[in-house]
């Protein structure tokens, strides 16, 4: 009866968004005030209806009915809670349902958080976000439905893919999508700007906070699959430019400019259009990254569901959306007031350089994961884009953006003066000669350790000139610097903590790439390898039962001239249902560096396995400065301004037609 209900709540929820698509844009037209206000009415249904859905597909897993077709493909009566519960969204259908929920709940964000908002640009904006779960709730019902019976009822399940039976991954999805969708609002912000035909400070101050928490999200969801992806598949990598890793982080790339672009609206003004262009490529690169990932265009470790049949109704979704927004853009954007002028050498110009430089490795990025598609289709031929690609035009694209990243905060508004900038950021010019010539002695000179020297010498120059930034506000030097430090808007201390830990992972990026130690073999029991100062001895491997597998656990002693350190137990997993083998990594962490092993198949009859050591020095750091970018964001997020929202605009009286843009 429950799971009847849930059916039943998505579809009247596709009623409720129909309404709230339709009437709300229609009042807005016509200056009704009831009209408009069916937007949040119809959004806290919307939110009421999916959730109740969610909850009936939560329920059936939890409880094993296996009577769902969903749950019988999904689910095992042996897996843990945490995966019975992970699974409604480890699946197409369940986290196509994940998808709408988290969509409904930013729509009612706006309607219970937004009311300085003007009502017709929050009706717009309503309308615009429930157009697109009118999408994608039709997508489900008609193509994905959660909720279909089995008849006659099995008696147990086939069970959730084994990769997926992670803590990492159980909570990586819900994190990624809230990222993807979030990003829905600051589209449906441009949408509703470009049906207004006005653009201004306090659209920016309304639009920066979904933005940033969405950004926030997306980050921790990258970078809480990079780290799944390190110490579960058992490769010692935490990055291989994945189709579907890239599917994420080009909307992350776009969605950090837009993050920038929004405070020059709202400062000065400016990069009105530009700002909006940006605004509906984000949400647009999520979208596309949906399709590839729900299409079965793409296969990937990471992908949960492969079912090409189903592309073809979110291809024409994609069309609708993406093709839909920018003819609005082509036509509404040359009219909208062009806005403040500045200066090439000022901040407004060196957050452009930014958005010029994010934009296009994102393109770069972009291009790498389709032009195998592209060329597939257009000759029949498979040919794959690796990592030299990607390494060989992104990497030098960073170079320029973390100097631009360094000079930009010191530059005065509409113009500055960049000998004076440079002249302040002498003691980072220092750190990058520092860090440079102390990799290159420490390390000695080769084309790999030079590479480690510039890479070093870009966290060092980031990290000073983010701290020598952040001091000059507070003058950190004379007296009463604390109480200046605590009136310090929280936005400028999120922004130097999200800087640092970008440093910190360039640290974490250069340290693994360079000096990273790997050593693969077949050891019988009293073998020993030496890496890295250390002493690795196996011991053997005994055979575990777990939950819903059987485990081969090996046992090796990790010791220096001092002694034993640990012991670490890798695993190679057999499930039971699906029957898999999967990798249990076993890692020990100091603060600057892992000793990695993983176990695999056995050799011979002397009872040895094959065995993957690696040492990962500065890996820690990688999940450090991914740390410090999302606690960064959530420090802006706390900023008074984001609280108290945007300062009313000039009201004009009901009825009035709306003023002219600007030609």
């Amino acid at each position: 009866m429950f799971t009847e209900l849930g059916h039943f709540a998505l579809a009247l929820a596709l009623a409720v968004t129909l309404a709230q698509a339709v009437v709300p844009l229609i009042g807005a037209a016509r200056s009704n005030t009831a009209m408009m206000g069916v937007a949040t009415t119809a959004a806290l249904a919307q939110l009421a209806l999916v959730l109740l859905a969610f909850a009936a597909l939560m329920h059936a897993f939890i409880n094993s009915d296996f009577s769902v077709v969903n749950v019988y493909e999904n689910s095992h009566t042996a897996k843990p809670l945490l995966y019975k519960i992970s699974g409604v969204w480890g699946n197409h259908e369940g986290s196509l349902v994940l998808w709408v929920s988290i969509l409904a709940i930013f729509g009612a964000g706006v309607a219970l958080f937004g009311r300085n908002l003007p009502p017709a640009l929050k009706a717009r904006t309503l309308a615009v976000q429930a157009m697109i779960s009118f999408g994608f709730l039709a997508f489900i019902l008609f193509t994905s439905n959660p909720f279909l019976r089995l008849n006659p009822v099995p008696s147990e399940g086939m069970g959730l893919n084994p990769i997926l039976q992670d803590p990492g991954l159980a909570i990586h999805p819900p994190m990624l999508y809230m990222g993807y969708v979030g990003f829905s609002m600051a589209f449906s912000f441009a949408i509703a700007a470009l049906i207004e035909g006005r653009v201004d400070a306090a659209w920016a101050r309304w639009v920066r906070p979904w933005t940033l928490l969405a950004w926030v999200f997306l980050t921790f969801g990258i970078g809480l699959g990079s780290w799944w992806a390190y110490y579960t598949l058992g490769w010692g990598g935490w990055w291989f430019w994945d189709p579907v890793e890239n599917a994420s982080f080009i909307p992350w790339l776009t969605g950090t400019a837009l993050l920038h672009s929004a405070i020059v609206v709202e400062k000065r003004e400016a990069l009105k259009s530009w700002t909006i262009l940006l605004a509906i490529v984000t949400f647009s690169l999520s979208l596309l990254g949906t399709f590839l990932v729900r299409s079965g265009v793409l296969t990937s470790v990471h992908a949960f569901a492969s079912d090409p049949t189903r592309g073809v109704f979110i291809l024409a979704l994609l069309a609708i959306a993406i093709g839909g927004s920018f003819t609005l853009y082509a036509i509404r954007a040359p009219r909208l007031d062009g806005g403040g002028i500045f200066a090439p050498i000022s901040r407004e110009g060196g957050l452009l350089i930014n958005n010029l430089l994010l934009t296009t490795a994102a393109a770069t990025v972009l291009l790498g994961t389709l032009y195998p598609l592209i060329t597939e289709v257009l000759t029949g031929e498979r040919i794959s884009v690796g990592p030299p690609y990607f390494n060989g035009v992104f990497f030098p694209l960073m170079i320029p953006l973390i100097a631009v990243m360094g000079i930009g905060p010191l530059l005065a508004w509409k113009r500055g003066d960049i000998m004076a900038a440079l002249g302040r950021l002498k003691i980072a010019a220092g750190a990058i000669l520092v860090a440079a010539a102390l990799t290159l002695i420490i390390a000695g000179v080769s084309v790999s350790h030079i590479g480690g020297a510039v890479g070093f010498g870009m966290a060092a120059w980031l990290s000073v000139s983010s701290l020598l930034e952040w001091s000059e506000r507070v003058k950190i030097t004379r007296r009463g610097a604390w109480n200046r430090i605590r009136n310090l808007p929280r936005a400028a201390h999120g922004m130097t903590l999200a800087h640092l830990g970008m440093a910190v992972l360039i640290a974490g990026v250069t340290g693994s790439s360079v000096w990273k130690q790997e050593h693969i073999q077949a050891m019988a029991p009293g073998d020993t390898v030496e890496m890295a100062g250390y002493t690795l001895t196996f011991e053997g491997v005994s055979f575990v039962p777990g939950p819903n597998y059987e485990a081969a656990r090996g046992t090796i002693i990790l010791s220096d001239e001092d002694g034993e350190i640990a012991v670490l137990s890798p695993e190679r997993r057999n499930y039971i249902q699906p029957p898999q083998q999967t990798t249990f990594t076993a890692i020990h962490t100091t603060f600057f560096a892992d000793v990695y092993t993983a176990i695999g198949e056995p050799q011979g009859d002397d009872g040895a396995f094959v065995t993957r050591f690696y040492y990962e020095p500065l890996v820690p750091f990688l999940w450090y400065g991914i740390l410090m970018m999302v606690f960064g964001g959530l420090v802006s997020l706390t900023d008074r301004r984001h609280r108290v929202g945007a300062p009313k605009r000039a009201q004009v009286p009901v009825g009035t037609p709306a003023p002219a843009p600007a030609e």
